[in-house]
């Protein structure tokens, strides 16, 4: 298949999760026979195209007209992807398939659809209801209903839980079978060759310090607030334990504050941001992981976590849930609970051998569920299921527009015949 990616995100602009699932994802399908083009932001100094070994990417740029907020911003950046994706097509020959990554591509997506009769597939990676607990003002009303409008436009949706499933079909009323749960992936070899550096973990904690680790985002819907309000109860039942925070975000100076204030300053660190190959050894340097998220659609991290060997603390809601089995391969808390999420770092903390049959067992569960081989032949079943749609869909509106051809053939002769029956009976009478 010739596939076109579109993205506001691709390595190595790395904004959230999208950027790492397009490519992870592009290069499996590359590497099954497939043809896979992405179109996606430029940022900086980045180039225009680069061949990312077999994957073609191309990059645009907002530099003609300086927008005055973020969704005009989008809106320019659709504009700038729709332009290119149609050079690429009139120049290199149609897709089979457009594959959009969530609302920020919405509106190319739709015009590349439409233009070119090309079938359309979505992956809503997260929604804005979701992040905001509901919908709160006009620009979230904004996205979410260009959320809705690509679903709609979308001949097949993928989420990655059956989480996203349930709240998207609820959000936006989809046709339940036109939403299918593929799990995102990792990369199985991410830490191969990856040992535990112990002078880059001298950098963050004591050797006599076990590490708990967050890493992600640090924004309001991945519970970081609720992971430092969790550290005194676990300072108190295990004096020796350093919370070390990476990842950079909005609520950075608030979390900061709030570790202050709590008096614990000095066994919080943040890291900030941490590029790829030091988020590999932060993982090996820890002890327990921790993601307390309060909305997680999926969360690639915990399967980061899992996958290093790490005994790994989830929240009980969205992805994170389904993901993580209580006592079997992990450990769960309520969600937005201190208390709880103490409770399950301790538990991992004070039994050595419980965390080490965790971490066991869930290394063994990312490599059989979670591999990019399975998850892009389910994609590829996806893409096929769209063009066959989209073909029988042509052919219906084909023998309608004949039908209606005949039908109205057919009325005309009728009318015909009823003028000339009318003509006759008039000049019978003459």
């Amino acid at each position: 298949m010739k596939i076109l990616m579109l993205t506001w995100e691709y390595p190595p602009r790395i904004v959230g999760g999208i950027a790492r699932v397009v490519h992870d994802l592009s290069h499996r399908l590359i590497k099954d026979g497939h043809e896979v083009t992405v179109v996606t932001y430029k940022e900086n100094d980045l180039p225009e195209y680069e061949n990312d070994k077999g994957v073609e990417v191309y990059r645009v740029e907002n530099y003609m007209i300086h927008p005055t907020n973020f969704i005009e911003w989008v809106l320019q950046l659709n504009f700038n992807l729709t332009s290119k994706a149609t050079q690429i097509i009139n120049e290199k020959g149609k897709f089979d398939v457009i594959h959009a990554h969530d609302w920020l591509v919405a509106t190319s997506a739709k015009t590349l659809k439409q233009a070119f009769n090309i079938p359309l597939v979505a992956t809503i990676h997260a929604t804005e209801a979701g992040r905001n607990s509901g919908i709160h003002d006009e620009t979230q009303r904004y996205i979410n209903d260009t959320e809705w409008l690509l679903t709609y436009e979308s001949t097949e949706v993928i989420v990655n839980s059956n989480f996203m499933k349930n709240h998207v079909q609820g959000l936006f009323g989809l046709p339940f079978d036109k939403i299918n749960v593929i799990p995102n992936g990792i990369n199985l070899t991410n830490f191969n060759g990856i040992e535990r550096d112990y002078d880059f973990r001298r950098q963050y904690a004591m050797d006599n310090e076990k590490i708990i680790l967050y890493v992600g985002r640090l924004v309001y819907e991945k519970g970081i607030q609720h992971l430092i309000s969790a550290m005194p109860k676990i300072l108190n039942g295990y004096h020796d334990t350093k919370l070390v925070i990476a990842g950079k975000g909005g609520m950075l100076d608030e979390l900061k504050v709030q570790a202050e204030h709590m008096g614990i300053a000095n066994k919080v660190y943040f890291t900030g941001y941490l590029n790829s190959k030091q988020v590999q050894k932060i993982y090996k340097c820890a002890d327990v992981a921790v993601f307390p998220s309060t909305y997680e659609p999926f969360g690639i991290v915990a399967l980061e976590a899992m996958l290093a060997g790490v005994p790994t603390v989830v929240s009980d809601v969205g992805g994170l849930n389904e993901i993580i089995d209580h006592g079997i391969n992990g450990m769960k808390s309520y969600a937005g609970n201190p208390n709880s999420i103490a409770d399950s770092v301790l538990n991992l903390l004070y039994d050595q051998q419980l965390a080490t049959n965790v971490a066991k067992k869930a290394k063994q569960k990312v490599k059989e569920e979670f591999n990019w081989t399975k998850i892009a032949q389910d994609t590829h079943y996806i893409y096929e299921k769209a063009i066959c749609k989209t073909v029988a869909e042509k052919q219906r509106q084909e023998i309608e527009q004949e039908n209606s051809k005949k039908a109205s053939k057919a009325k005309n002769n009728e009318t015909e015949i009823t003028n000339l029956l009318s003509f006759k009976k008039r000049h019978a009478y003459a």
